[in-house]
């Protein structure tokens, strides 16, 4: 691909501008490829760069929704063949009796998601958009001055050959991530709690292929996600103190096997290799509003969740598609505040819900007070025994409220 695409003669007025071309970003973008508005995504890193942060070897479990949303964007097809399903989800605590196991054949369903790296989505994706055409791409590029009145935003962006051009938008999409440039220019305030943690991420191959299992762990020292990869190994996401973390990074291969065997036991099996190491800080942050003047949030610019019960994605991924659905089928202006109010209402309790859902796990397991760790047991006994609690969290991915997108039903956007 080469390292940026400038087409000439293309306005350089748009009805939609998406900033951020990452997983977010670019399944809104392909979204409304097939629309009437004129599109245009800016991406600051090629998709192809070994350098591009949304694109790397962490992997993403999809839920059944999220699934269907990228059948109707057309690439399903082409991550199916690297998708490992998940077929049964397993919590523990670590040094305690408690357990649960939910079965998808046993809520009707072939899978409850399915597992894959981020970098075959996001090449999915791309590969997507150069085949629906219709959306004008900068990439590389960065945005900057951005102004943002009640009758659209304008802003400068700047290829990284040096070239620059002025650019109007009635309707700023910021999908860039939790440091959001658009988010700050447009003057929302993001809350940010740290949760003191660091996750390590890495794919693992141990003694016997996988049967589908998804285990999430819980430990002292945070909680151990393994998943199943197409293949046969696992990618595992290991939260710990940011000191512990450091050390865990600086073992060998060998001694990060065996240090994360002891945590996380032998269910899987023996953990025999592991590939590449990486790790990010784990926060919550959420924008004070997800829609301001002529500018809407999506993604990570929204809220950044804890991967814990691996939620954050799919939730960015029904705010792309049902804003996707309604700007395709508004009747004119894609950035009216009208518009943009009732999406921010209709995505509210979903938003809120996935939030408090995984912000409460994550505290849940922290607890040290006294009897905190025999309650956490308990609850997970109880819930193993309770059909009804099994199905509504089956249903997770449907979202924790108001309207599902209609890509997310399986039915086309428009």
């Amino acid at each position: 691909m080469p390292k940026h695409e400038v087409r000439g003669g293309e306005p350089r007025e748009y009805d939609v501008a998406i900033v951020g071309g990452g997983l977010v970003g670019a399944s809104l973008a392909l979204a409304l490829a097939g629309s009437t508005m004129r599109v245009l995504l800016i991406e600051g890193v090629a998709p192809d760069s070994s350098s591009q942060p949304s694109f790397d070897e962490r992997t993403t479990a999809l839920g059944n929704a999220s699934r269907r949303i990228f059948q109707g964007l057309g690439i399903w097809e082409d991550l199916a063949g690297e998708a490992a399903a998940i077929r049964t989800i397993h919590v523990s605590e670590a040094g305690r009796f408690g357990s649960a196991c939910l079965r998808a054949a046993e809520q009707g369903v072939e899978a409850f998601g399915h597992v894959i790296p981020n970098r075959v989505m996001g090449a999915a994706l791309w590969r997507g958009l150069r085949r629906a055409g219709g959306v004008t791409m900068r990439v590389p590029a960065r945005v900057t001055a951005v102004e943002i009145a009640a009758d659209g935003a304008a802003f400068s962006v700047e290829t990284a050959d040096g070239a620059c051009e002025t650019v109007s938008a009635r309707l700023l999409v910021a999908a860039d991530g939790a440091n959001s440039v658009v988010r700050a220019a447009a003057g929302i305030p993001a809350q940010v709690e740290d949760y003191a943690q660091v996750a390590i991420t890495a794919a693992v191959v141990t003694d016997r292929p996988h049967d589908g299992t998804a285990y999430e762990r819980f430990t002292p020292s945070g909680p151990v996600a393994v998943l199943p990869l197409h293949g046969g190994g696992y990618g595992t996401v290991w939260a710990s103190e940011p000191a512990r973390a450091a050390e865990l990074l600086a073992l060998s291969d060998g001694a990060y096997l065996n240090a994360l065997q002891e945590r996380f036991g032998w269910r899987a099996g023996r953990f025999l290799r592991a590939g590449r190491r990486a790790s990010y800080p784990l926060r919550l942050s959420r924008a004070a509003a997800t829609v301001g003047m002529r500018t809407v949030l999506i993604g990570n610019a929204a809220q950044g969740l804890h991967p814990i019960a691996g939620q954050g994605f799919n939730l960015g991924l029904r705010d792309a598609a049902l804003l996707a659905e309604r700007i395709a089928t508004c009747a004119g202006d894609p950035g009216a505040p009208q518009l943009l109010g009732a999406y921010s209402e209709a995505r509210a309790a979903d938003r809120g819900g996935v939030v408090r859902f995984t912000d409460s796990l994550v505290k849940l397991f922290e607890s040290r007070l006294p009897g905190a760790s025999l309650l956490r047991n308990l609850g997970l006994v109880l819930f193993d025994l309770s059909p009804p609690a099994k199905r509504a969290l089956a249903r997770v991915s449907l979202g924790f409220g108001g309207p599902t997108p209609r890509l997310a039903r399986g039915l086309p956007l428009t």
